[in-house]
């Protein structure tokens, strides 16, 4: 079998670029981290049958749209003037936690974090599937989904122009925009680990593949300070992108004049959010990923801890939006304004408020506690409950302000329709279709960066003399 070359003594090291004290004391040596992180790319039984979850609840969803391509858009859950209730929150959802992946990844680069190197590669894989995902709902909103091509702007015989004023043609420059950076992001992280699989493939086919996709990578010094300079600058272009591409986000509702949308603090209030509800999905993912590969010596109770205090900053920031939001309404003297955020937290739509507030701000609070930053149980638990808080602070935003607007007689309820939901549970279906092809193809932990606080050893020293 083909191999890399021998570990320790003779492969050039990558210029160490992690300033943190972030060590991983049960690793030993360069062999034993190509072949335990290598070890989690073969199938499972259970992989097997996460995978079919996931494609049946992706088959619901499919069933759901094309019933709703049959019968019309009147099957979904619209009753104006609430449109386009789950599936807005959805896109939402999904853009921000494709959002968070590349800023975790990034601004934690370029600061220098320590405890990202573990789970980057988890959280700019989850950018690049999420995005996909959100990009499904631009199509899914269009009544005529064929005619999906309307929407971007390029040159044709009827002299059509998409209508640059639509919040719809800016979601769909912005995902565009992103999933571009963040899949070359992805991507040339992932070169080094390429060629890692390369050299211990067997299958002529895909080594050639490997090949191909490694650009043939041979670790040589030059091609180490190559590529950390265009990581670099990937990182610190992507980090203003992000940034700007979210608030675009942001800006389909706060150009409205609805109540509760009407405001400035939401381009900084969705970048927040984004990077909370990520790490509560990073949570989601790495944690059982650890257990079931026995990575814990790898994602160690170090880095969780570490992750769980920017959720609890986060969680912080986010919740000091929501004050300001009403401070704003009863500051500002607007009476519609101040109904609203009346109704939000104690009339209709009470429920779904203190839903988000509970898992947005409350519960987060526990990580306070160094115990339970470093129980990886809680943490797991607490992530669900993020992802659900944040799914409801995009409910909070859409249906409560479009049902409550300035004129009483517009004032309606909004209930969705198993449609709704059936595409909802697709989302997740495909999302998790395509992470978990993903693990079983490319290594989820980054083989390079660990071997960065990885100590070389000599030769000698790993025969034990």
């Amino acid at each position: 079998m083909a191999t890399i070359a021998q570990p320790g003594y003779d492969e050039p090291r990558r210029p160490n670029i992690a300033t943190a004290n972030v060590q991983l004391p049960a690793v030993r040596d360069y062999e034993q981290v190509d072949d335990e992180i290598l070890a989690t790319l073969v199938p499972t039984k259970k992989w097997f049958g996460l995978l079919f979850v996931a494609i049946v609840f992706l088959m619901v969803g499919i069933s759901s749209w094309m019933y709703q391509i049959h019968e019309g858009l009147g099957v979904a859950g619209y009753n104006p003037p609430v449109m386009w209730g789950v599936y807005i929150i959805t896109f939402v959802f999904w853009v921000g936690i494709g959002h968070a992946g590349t800023l975790i990844s990034a601004i934690l680069y370029l600061f220098r974090a320590g405890f990202r190197t573990t789970i980057y590669r988890c959280a700019e894989a989850m950018t690049v599937f999420a995005v996909m995902t959100a990009g499904l709902f631009p199509i899914i909103h269009i009544g005529r989904p064929w005619k999906f091509f309307w929407l971007i702007p390029y040159p044709n015989w009827r002299l059509l122009w998409p209508q640059f004023k639509s919040p719809l043609v800016w979601d769909v420059f912005a995902i565009s925009t992103y999933l571009t950076i963040s899949t070359t992001f992805l991507f040339i992280g992932l070169i080094p680990d390429i060629a890692t699989l390369r050299d211990r493939c067997l299958n002529p086919v895909r080594k050639q593949i490997l090949a191909a996709l490694s650009f043939g990578w041979r670790n040589s010094e030059a091609e180490w300070r190559h590529f950390v300079r265009a990581y670099l600058f990937l990182a610190a272009f992507s980090t203003p992108l992000v940034l700007s591409v979210h608030s675009v986000v942001s800006f389909d509702f706060a150009m409205a004049l609805t109540p509760g949308w009407h405001t400035t603090i939401f381009p900084p209030y969705f970048v927040a959010g984004a990077i909370f509800s990520g790490i509560g999905m990073v949570f989601t993912i790495i944690i059982p990923i650890r257990k079931f590969f026995k990575l814990q010596h790898y994602v160690t109770l170090n880095h969780l801890d570490a992750a769980a205090k920017l959720a609890l900053f986060t969680s912080m920031v986010v919740g000091c939006a929501y004050i300001i939001e009403f401070f704003i309404a009863w500051y500002g003297g607007v009476k519609a304004e101040q109904e609203y955020f009346w109704n939000r937290v104690f009339g209709q739509w009470w429920w779904a408020a203190w839903i988000m507030l509970t898992c947005n701000m409350i519960l987060p609070l526990s990580l306070f506690s160094q115990k339970l930053r470093r129980n990886p149980s809680w943490l797991w638990i607490l992530s669900i409950f993020i992802n659900l808080g944040m799914w409801f602070e995009r409910f909070v935003i859409v249906v409560p302000s479009l049902s409550h607007e300035f004129e009483p007689w517009q004032w309606t309820s909004y209930a969705p329709t198993w449609v709704d939901y059936g595409i909802l549970l697709g989302s997740f279906g495909w999302f998790f279709m395509w992470f978990l092809l993903f693990i079983k193809q490319l290594p989820v932990l980054a083989i390079s960066e660990i071997k960065e606080i990885v100590p070389p050893r000599m030769k000698h020293a790993a025969g034990g003399h």
